[in-house]
């Protein structure tokens, strides 16, 4: 039941819609595009802040030389376990977080005070492969949530109510969304998740208004579409590619940028062809979803490594001249270097960040990768390759600091994995992998006894990487770059959250939370005080591949789950 609480009074309202307890909100301003396209310092109205995906703060009241005096200034428990991916998004003192299970919390984000509180009601046959929420987005006076049962809702920004209320798709045939929706110019862009159950991925753009459907673009292309001949047979209709990680937007060219994950099942040879376009970056128009260009990562994939992560929009000076750049950071190993324009997405270079040997070299022109075959998994055979299944750099975003000029990774190093594949039999919402998890393995490498996680930085243009600050525990650390000079990163097994000297990568500071922290950290400013502000929660795939460590070592590490909010401020 949905049950909108303010005070003493109770309006009740259709069933399975979910429950939301409301108390005195704070005057709320609306999200313009205005604002989206130019956003105020103080606030983080967007996953990334921005359409670059930069994940960068221009406040610098934290800097290098204070902030060691940065303290706890509030928490607040969510109540939930499992993996807190969400960022906090802050709009004029309110803030929005998700959480697993598909709950949106509305706070005072000066004091912590709840104002309202959304929780959904998911069905009982639901199956949740990935139990997480990458967050909201904001427009108008509306919070739109992505769910893992495949709606769209639109709530009110000031007392949670549903405003709409809009089905995607059917889950109980494998779609489910964990991502948090993009809003480009009214229209509300989401992506769905499912690629492990057999789904054919799309991206759909809604009107922020009204709920009702603009455009759809499949990526996995049917019959007449171009990339068709990539799939043999009917496996286009399975064939996966899914969208979880919010994309980015180029207002000059009015383009949206997606990473897209890999084919199903997981054995290439189940599907022979290039696959288009799986582990790819694709350009949409904004107004009408149509495919204006797209870079293949690596083809017909068989190490499970979705390039799902969105890249970041930085001009690049290489070799004499400005590029439009494209920088994505791989689950493949490889740091991307492409160029974007209106009807093409080029090539310019790529290099391991991690040791990658299933790579024997790439097309100079095209960046199109050859294989060593004895690296290939298949059905009935066995391969080891590096790196592992959770790649280079799994979902949690890089960070771009336009003063330093430097792009930070998190990054797993010394890790690679073994896959052997088995044939798959499609059941509409059951794994459709091709494979036994018993199967995926972790192989940690004699270097990983000294460290596993990495941050990274890089000068893309000269083109070398600048520092490196490892760690024990392998990383999950979304990153913060800010103004101060400063790059804040969780991700470890430790619990520790951290901030590090965006020049030299120095630790500076370091706070122990409740768990494991896969949040990703944000920051805003009320009233002259900048804050820091991130979400603490263990799980998901963190939580997966520490127990497949925990099988490689021989050891037992326990990681406490359970979701916190936490703020820091500095000391007075």
């Amino acid at each position: 039941m949905h049950i909108i609480t303010k005070f003493c009074s109770l309006l009740l309202l259709g069933p399975l819609l979910g429950t939301a307890d409301a108390h005195d909100a704070k005057p709320y301003q609306p999200v313009t595009d205005e604002r989206l396209l130019h956003p105020e310092p103080e606030n983080w109205l967007m996953y990334r802040r921005t359409y670059n995906s930069w994940g960068y703060s221009p406040l610098d009241q934290i800097n290098t030389k204070n902030v060691k005096k940065l303290v706890p200034t509030w928490t607040f428990s969510t109540g939930v376990e499992e993996g807190h991916q969400s960022p906090p998004i802050v709009n004029n003192g309110v803030m929005f977080i998700t959480t697993p299970k598909n709950q949106v919390l509305a706070l005072d984000a000066r004091t912590g005070d709840l104002l309202w509180r959304y929780r959904r009601e998911l069905p009982e046959d639901l199956f949740q492969l990935h139990p997480t929420n990458r967050g909201v987005a904001l427009y108008g006076d509306k919070v739109f949530l992505a769910t893992v049962d495949a709606h769209l809702l639109a709530l009110n920004a000031r007392t949670g109510e549903i405003v709409w209320d809009q089905t995607v798709e059917n889950y109980l045939t494998g779609y489910y969304m964990t991502l948090a929706p993009l809003v480009v110019k009214g229209k509300v862009m989401v992506g769905m998740s499912g690629g492990e159950l057999g789904i054919r991925g799309f991206i759909q753009a809604f009107d922020a208004a009204t709920g009702k459907s603009i455009w759809k673009t499949h990526t996995v292309p049917g019959p007449g579409e171009p990339g068709h001949e990539t799939w043999p047979g009917e496996t286009w209709k399975t064939g996966a590619v899914s969208i979880w990680v919010t994309g980015s937007y180029d207002p000059d060219l009015n383009l949206t940028y997606w990473g897209t994950g890999n084919a199903g099942p997981f054995m290439g040879e189940a599907r022979s062809g290039d696959n288009l376009y799986a582990n790819s970056v694709i350009a949409l128009n904004a107004d009408t979803g149509e495919l204006k260009a797209c870079h293949q990562y690596h083809w017909n994939d068989s190490w499970d490594w979705d390039e799902v992560s969105a890249p970041l929009l930085i001009d690049v000076h290489r070799n004499g001249r400005s590029i439009k750049a494209l920088v994505h950071a791989g689950r493949n190993g490889y740091l991307w270097l492409l160029e974007r324009s209106a009807n093409k997405i080029d090539y310019v270079h790529a290099e391991p960040f991690v040791r990658q040997n299933v790579f024997t070299k790439l097309d100079p022109e095209s960046g199109r990768p050859t294989y060593d075959p004895q690296r290939i998994p298949g059905i009935g055979k066995r391969a080891e390759f590096c790196p592992s299944v959770w790649g280079g750099k799994d979902w949690p975003p890089a960070a771009y600091n336009p003063k330093t000029g430097l792009i930070y990774i998190p990054a797993n190093e010394n890790l690679c994995g073994a896959l052997k594949g088995k044939p798959a039999t499609y059941t509409p919402g059951q794994l459709y992998i091709g494979l036994e998890i018993a199967d995926i393995e972790l192989l940690p490498q004699k270097e990983a006894k000294d460290h596993i996680g990495e941050l990274q930085a890089w000068d893309l243009n000269a083109g070398k990487k600048v520092w490196t600050s490892t760690f024990k525990s392998h990383n999950w650390g979304p990153v913060l770059t800010t103004g101060g000079g400063l790059v804040f990163l969780g991700g470890t097994n430790d619990r520790y959250f951290r901030a590090f000297d965006a020049k030299m990568g120095k630790i500076l500071w370091q706070q122990r939370t409740n768990s494991g922290v896969t949040g990703v950290p944000v920051s805003y400013q009320i009233d002259g005080v900048q804050y820091i502000a991130v979400q603490s929660g263990w799980g998901v795939d963190a939580q997966r591949k520490q127990e497949l460590l925990d099988k490689a070592n021989g050891i037992k590490t326990f990681v406490p789950q359970g979701g916190v909010l936490w703020v820091f401020a500095l000391t007075k």
